[in-house]
C-alpha cells in the first residue's frame, strides 16, 4: 500500500540534479592549488569532501571562498573534511589546498566537489494521505540519500582489508 509512495520518493531522489567532480591531486611541496565550481542559482547545496592519502603528516590547509571573495570555510593541518553549505551567491566558488608549509613533502589529496539542485519531483497524491505525511516520508528519503552519499565517500578513503 505504501510501496507506490516509497517508490515515487526514491525516484525523486534519483532525479535530483547533481554535478560532481571526484579527483585525486598530487599537491607538490610549497604548492597551492585551487579548483572551481559554479552555482547557477541561490540556495543550491555545495558538498565538499577531501582526504589526504599520503605525504608528510597526512595534513593540508584548505580554504573555500565564494564568488564575492568571502571565506566560506577554512582549516589548517587537516587530514580530511566533509562539508555541505548553501550557495547564497550565484557564481564561481573556489576550493584551495595549500601545502606551502611543507618544504619537501608532496601529498596526494582525494577530493570531491558536488553541486546539488534539490528540485523535488511532485509525488503522486493518494487518497487517505495528507501532505504532511507525504512530506515526512519525502524528508526521510532525502535524509537517507544524503547519508548514503556520505557512506560512499567514506568507502573511497578506507583501506581495503
Amino acid at each position: 500500500m505504501r510501496l507506490p509512495t516509497l517508490l515515487a520518493g526514491l525516484f525523486a531522489c534519483l532525479i535530483t540534479d547533481v554535478a560532481a567532480t571526484a579527483l585525486t591531486y598530487k599537491l607538490g611541496a610549497n604548492e597551492k592549488a585551487c579548483f572551481y565550481t559554479a552555482t547557477k542559482k541561490e540556495g543550491e547545496k555545495v558538498a565538499f569532501y577531501f582526504a589526504v592519502q599520503s605525504g608528510g603528516s597526512f595534513d593540508v590547509d584548505y580554504i573555500v571562498e565564494g564568488p564575492n571573495g568571502k571565506i566560506i570555510m577554512d582549516g589548517q593541518k587537516e587530514r580530511q573534511g566533509d562539508f555541505v553549505f548553501s550557495a547564497n551567491v550565484v557564481g564561481d566558488y573556489s576550493f584551495c589546498f595549500d601545502n606551502e608549509m611543507s618544504t619537501f613533502a608532496e601529498k596526494y589529496v582525494d577530493f570531491e566537489i558536488a553541486v546539488e539542485n534539490e528540485a523535488r519531483a511532485q509525488l503522486p497524491s493518494k487518497q487517505g494521505t495528507t501532505p504532511e505525511q507525504t512530506s515526512v516520508l519525502e524528508e526521510a528519503i532525502f535524509k537517507v540519500s544524503g547519508q548514503l552519499s556520505t557512506i560512499s565517500r567514506n568507502q573511497k578513503v578506507l583501506p581495503n582489508p
